[in-house]
């Protein structure tokens, strides 16, 4: 399938000249999110993943959709101040300015084969910033996984020891 057809793109927003890549769409599309679970299930299925780090907010809905069909437990990465426990905070640049997430300080053990999950990768900061919180508890990251990449923005560049895989990307920004 190809998942591009069922991503609206909107233009200037949130700011002139950029294009914004719409994963709603792709959701609200019952073959396509089907697909797009499916197609992250069968990648992860043999790779004996322990959890599933997913991210604020989108890569919840993947994210959590491949823990359960993996069996797996999923952890959430959320932004600051959101999560209930003790947590570990790293930060993460911004166009202007920084932003933090945060793990519970418990939610991975050492050793676990962590595969971290969110819908898109553009300049690869939030990512960046759970590969982070991930190796801080000592977690093994088999793959970083997307469904869209915009490779023009050189997420990759940021995270680029470890290994990504996305289902599509969009060319320009």
């Amino acid at each position: 399938m190809d998942f591009t057809q069922t991503i609206r793109s909107i233009p200037d927003w949130p700011i002139k000249g950029v294009i914004f890549r719409d994963l709603t769409t792709l959701m609200q599309n019952p073959e396509a999110y089907k697909k797009s679970c499916d197609a992250l299930h069968a990648r992860y299925s043999t790779m004996n993943i322990d959890k599933v780090v997913g991210i604020d907010a989108r890569g919840f809905v993947f994210g959590g959709v491949l823990a359960y069909l993996l069996g797996v437990g999923f952890v959430p990465v959320r932004k600051k101040g959101k999560l209930p426990y003790k947590t570990i905070s790293t930060s993460y640049a911004l166009e202007y300015g920084e932003d933090h997430v945060e793990m519970h300080e418990d939610a991975i053990t050492r050793g676990e084969r962590v595969v971290i999950v969110d819908d898109l990768i553009a300049t690869g900061g939030t990512m960046e910033a759970a590969v982070k919180l991930v190796r801080q508890l000592g977690g093994e990251i088999v793959e970083c996984a997307f469904i869209v990449e915009l490779p023009d923005l050189k997420g990759r560049e940021k995270i680029k020891d470890q290994k990504v895989f996305t289902l599509c990307e969009f060319e320009g920004e």
